[in-house]
């Protein structure tokens, strides 16, 4: 009898489905394709294309706005609001919409610092993915770190240089700096036969229209209407309205005008003007309302006895040390008006016996403290001749000069390399 042995076998487990096992490296691999992504070439050129948007843009703004306003606004800002109108002016000029076409609104666009910022990251995330230094790319590396540091440069001077001016009579002395894009309300009392008392306003807060309060100030100040740009008529017009109560306002009137424009021919800063009242700081009772502005020369305002000189000027940063001006010497082209020299001879006095003498002139600037002192113009006033010195403050003054040497540096190694595979290639045939 035979024996049948069965055997009996467990089921397998069953098998429930799962995720399917990872091929990529989780956060790694996301990490790489956003690097990929930042590091495309499609990338480069949509942002160039971006530049060249935002380039035609700002220039068409120029029409209608300053030079200074539209770099703000559209080459130094991360954002730029491009209004629709802008087009429409772009329309009238060629192809003859109708002068009198209003479009309202504006629309979004990367400003000139988010497109920069971008691109900059382009650039590192290429090098990151894409290229590997070796001495054949040596002159593309070269070329590229000298670009990165131009973009560098460019962010430093939008954010953290300054440009001012000074002026100074021949035979006369000027220790402060007069801001080319500031102003400031200031109230001039004589503390003695050599010092005097300056308290200033800075022209942001006229902007606002509201009352100012500061126990420094010797009144306090109710702004009536400010003006970014206006004249001075000689004959005021019937329909204008005057504010003013004393003053120099009771002889003239501010008439608003349009913002300067970037492409006049005979551009010039927007001059402003503003109507004030001061007010007693005790009483609070009313003064005067005065006319103030950049047209007008300071005024005399008595308060409490005490005479101050008023006026709306460029704001001045005072200098730890005095230029005097001995001698100053401009030569024009013969027949023309057109300055061949200029130089002028001042004395640099200071603190610790600080006293030499300079020769500042065209293409020749004095280095000093940190400033950079241009020979610019040479004016009169008054019948006086005077100099007018350009002062540039900008930290990042030498960062185009490398970046130009080591981009010129690169072309040529990325030449030479070049150069030297085709004389082999020529040698092993």
């Amino acid at each position: 009898m035979n024996d049948t042995s069965i055997q009996a076998r467990p089921n397998p487990a069953p098998v429930l489905p799962g995720a399917p096992p990872q091929s990529r490296a989780g956060f790694l691999w996301y990490v790489k394709k956003t690097f990929k992504a930042l590091a495309s070439l499609r990338l480069t050129v949509f942002l160039f294309v971006l530049s060249m948007i935002l380039v035609f843009c700002g220039t068409l703004a120029m029409m209608d706005q300053g030079l200074f306003t539209v770099l703000s606004r559209y080459f130094r800002s991360w954002m730029a609001w491009i209004p629709l109108q802008l087009f429409v002016r772009f329309g009238q000029v060629f192809f003859g919409i109708s002068p009198n076409a209003q479009v309202a609104g504006s629309i979004p666009f990367p400003g000139g610092k988010l497109i920069g910022a971008v691109l900059l990251v382009n650039l590192l995330a290429a090098h990151a993915i894409r290229f590997r230094f070796t001495l054949k790319r040596s002159g593309i590396l070269l070329i590229h770190s000298g670009i990165i540091i131009l973009m560098l440069g460019e962010l430093i001077t939008g954010e953290f240089a300054v440009e001012s001016n000074m002026t100074i009579p021949v035979g006369g002395s000027s220790n402060f700096i007069e801001n080319f894009d500031q102003l400031e309300l200031a109230f001039v009392s004589s503390a003695n036969d050599k010092e005097e008392n300056v308290v200033v306003v800075p022209d942001s807060q006229l902007h606002t229209g509201s009352a100012i309060h500061n126990d420094l100030l010797p009144v306090d100040i109710q702004v009536e209407r400010y003006l970014n740009n206006s004249s001075l008529p000689d004959v005021t017009p019937p329909d204008a309205e005057n504010l003013a109560t004393r003053g120099f306002g009771l002889q003239t009137v501010a008439i608003e005008q349009p913002p300067g424009r970037g492409v006049d021919a005979d551009q010039k800063r927007d001059m402003p003007s503003a109507y004030v009242t001061f007010k007693d700081k005790k009483t609070g009772q009313s003064l005067g309302t005065y006319l103030v502005s950049f047209w007008l020369k300071p005024q005399e305002v008595d308060i409490d006895g005490t005479p101050y000189r008023v006026a709306l000027r460029l704001k001045r940063s005072y200098l730890p040390f005095t230029f005097h001006l001995e001698e100053l010497k401009h030569e024009a082209y013969r027949g023309t008006s057109m300055a061949k020299r200029y130089a002028s001879l001042v004395r640099v006095t200071g603190a610790n016996g600080l006293d030499r003498e300079v020769l500042i002139h065209m293409n020749h600037p004095f280095y000093f403290e940190g400033q950079t002192f241009y020979q610019s113009k040479v004016d009169s006033m008054a019948g006086v001749e005077v100099t007018g010195l350009q002062v540039v403050r900008n930290p990042g003054w030498a960062m185009p000069y490398i970046a130009c040497t080591m981009v010129s540096g690169g072309m040529v190694i990325h030449f030479l390399l070049h150069l030297l595979g085709f004389f082999r290639r020529m040698v092993t045939q």
